[in-house]
């Protein structure tokens, strides 16, 4: 395993996208950035979204898997984007557990203009896709079913992009399904470590529950600002916590904070940690240097907090314990390099993919 440093400018020429639908809300990837502004403690009341997101808008049109899973009928929202000028290879974009498909958007338009097909799955009981009553979740149950997904739509071999919950499901998949996988990008992925060894209490489903009870759009807005964008906002991050929060303020408020509980639940119990060594695809692990998540740090105890090691610190010693994998410091970025620096991000993602890196 090497390092390798990502510099804050890179030269890199992305062929022309596809101009977006009507519908899209998304900005061209490589348009200059906003102003960051601090985040206030109140933000707008969100519009009321469905269970499955129904009223928000996708950038690409959604598709629906369907399957049975656990005694049920099941339904998983994917976007697949067809190449500019095809290349000959896929790229999968999965989603973290507090993002949908929906913000994979920019990258997803500039893959497709550089040659790639792309498939950009919600896993159930997320965003646009069902959400069983009494499901229980499993990595590797999402791992089988994106696997079943893309069996069904002909594809036998990919690359995986998995971003913070969306790479420990590619983890999984590259564990249980490696003749799938040609390559694996992880970007700031969590399970990095046991934070339950750590130290931090487990919560069952009904203390999860709990605590999804009493979110706000306002206590959404102040996590990701610490979590996620290491305290400095932009206008632009609104539009994901409106995402989110539109869903707890519809109809479906019920069925998303159970399923968010659940896939809590999951997320603490079923650490990819001790697994590092099985992962034998050629992987390349991406962490913001800024990545100062750490689940569970809102319910651990005061005296373990500041003690817990965030995700920037613990990216080369995962990526060491892997068979072919390297690490890349995204230098200046935090957990979610795609919306904060969409760009620079890009260049990354599509040098690591071709070999440049």
């Amino acid at each position: 395993m090497r390092s390798v440093l990502i510099a804050p400018l890179l030269a890199f020429s992305i062929a022309a996208a596809p101009p977006a639908p009507k519908s899209a809300s998304a900005k061209p990837a490589l348009a200059a950035q906003k102003p960051m502004a601090t985040a206030t403690a109140t933000v707008s009341v969100p519009r009321s979204y469905g269970a499955r997101l129904e009223g928000f808008d996708y950038p690409f049109p959604v598709h629906v898997y369907r399957t049975m899973s656990q005694g049920q009928p099941v339904e998983m929202a994917y976007m697949e984007l067809a190449p500019a000028k095809a290349n000959g290879r896929t790229v999968v974009l999965l989603h973290g557990k507090n993002f949908c498909g929906a913000t994979w958007g920019d990258t997803a338009r500039v893959l497709a203009a550089t040659g790639y097909r792309v498939i950009v799955p919600d896993q159930v009981g997320f965003c646009k896709s069902s959400k069983p009553a009494g499901y229980q979740y499993s990595l590797y149950g999402m791992a089988a079913m994106t696997a079943d997904l893309l069996r069904s739509r002909g594809i036998t071999k990919v690359t995986l992009v998995g971003h913070s919950m969306g790479g420990m499901v590619a983890e999984r998949l590259a564990i249980a399904h490696p003749q799938l996988i040609d390559q694996m990008i992880l970007v700031d992925p969590l399970g990095l470590a046991d934070r339950l060894a750590q130290g931090v209490p487990y919560i069952g489903v009904d203390k999860a529950m709990e605590l999804e009870s009493r979110k706000t759009p306002a206590s959404m807005k102040a996590y990701q600002l610490n979590a996620y964008y290491h305290g400095a906002w932009r206008r632009d991050y609104d539009r994901w916590v409106e995402m989110i929060a539109g869903m707890y303020a519809g109809p479906g408020r019920a069925a998303v904070m159970d399923a968010q509980a659940r896939t809590t639940e999951m997320i603490e119990t079923q650490p990819v940690a001790y697994e590092f060594g099985r992962i034998a695809v050629p992987t390349i692990l991406m962490v913001g240097t800024l990545d100062h998540n750490v689940f569970g740090r809102s319910w651990a105890p005061a005296e373990i907090v500041n003690q817990l090691p965030d995700a920037a610190t613990l990216g080369d010693k995962a990526a060491a314990r892997m068979k072919d994998a390297r690490f890349v410091p995204l230098q200046g970025l935090g957990h979610v390099p795609q919306i904060e620096d969409p760009a620079r991000f890009q260049i990354a993602l599509i040098q690591a993919l071709s070999g440049a890196l």
